[in-house]
């Protein structure tokens, strides 16, 4: 798929679902998020960059502790989303807009913090992303990326992929780990795995916070049914409901 298609693809998908991640419980808050706020010390007077902010939660959860927050998504429905959450919450340091992670429309040094959290599996060209989150980046900055990651084992990395993908088909890849931090050092960024957790993901509500169509929840059941034990151990599927566990990491990474 081009890329523009795939940036499409993505705008499509998530407009038509947005209102369902304002109330995803993965979204909402949950380990990772708990774990970005404590990975960097803040003084409190941070500019801060929600890259692929969806409906805001990361940016919220920020806001109380930073002096100003910029949320950024292609999808207009979910810049909506964050807009409304924000305003309910009363929170005056929060400004939503509309960019392109790999196009990033802001001035060189212009922040001191970038997250990016369940957004990066969607990214076409991921390298070029991180070369635009180092580019805003002041000196001494810190990027805080929180994403499912692939297994290191090909096998389930592919299987792994192939679900995500038929589940929608905006997904591009869950990257693995270690290709996060090769990535991370070719943008001129310093990086570590700051945490790691496996996440559930009960089926039912997987499949239709994506309204994900019958047919491709009847394939996605003959695909876990076929696993194979490696890939079953792997992520460590439920018998008779169909939910598992994917691998998730925080990476840390500074630019110098």
């Amino acid at each position: 798929m081009e890329i523009k298609d795939v940036k499409e693809s993505v705008q499509n998908q998530f407009g038509a679902v947005a209102s369902n991640y304002a109330t995803s419980t993965v979204h909402v808050g949950g380990p990772d998020l708990t774990a970005m706020l404590a990975a960097i010390p803040l003084r409190g007077d941070e500019r801060v960059l929600d890259a692929g902010c969806g409906a805001g939660h990361t940016a919220m959860a920020f806001a109380p502790k930073v002096a100003e927050v910029v949320g950024c998504d292609l999808t207009i429905a979910m810049l909506a989303q964050a807009k409304r959450l924000a305003a309910e919450r009363g929170l005056a340091n929060v400004a939503f807009e509309r960019g392109d992670v790999e196009r990033l429309p802001y001035p060189d040094a212009s922040f001191d913090l970038v997250t990016s959290r369940y957004s990066a599996h969607h990214y076409p060209h991921p390298q070029a992303a991180l070369r635009e989150f180092a580019r805003v980046l002041r000196p001494g900055g810190a990027l805080l990326l929180v994403d499912v990651v692939a297994p290191e084992a090909p096998a389930s990395d592919t299987f792994l992929n192939a679900i995500e993908l038929l589940r929608d088909p905006s997904h591009v890849r869950d990257h693995s780990v270690s290709q996060w931090l090769a990535m991370c050092g070719a943008a001129g960024l310093r990086a570590e795995q700051a945490g790691a957790w496996p996440l559930r993901l009960e089926f039912e509500s997987w499949v239709a916070r994506m309204n994900t169509p019958f047919l491709a929840i009847t394939q996605l059941r003959a695909m876990i049914d076929g696993a194979t034990h490696e890939v079953r151990d792997a992520l460590s599927f439920a018998l008779g409901d169909y939910s598992f566990s994917v691998p998730t990491a925080l990476i840390r990474a500074v630019r110098g």
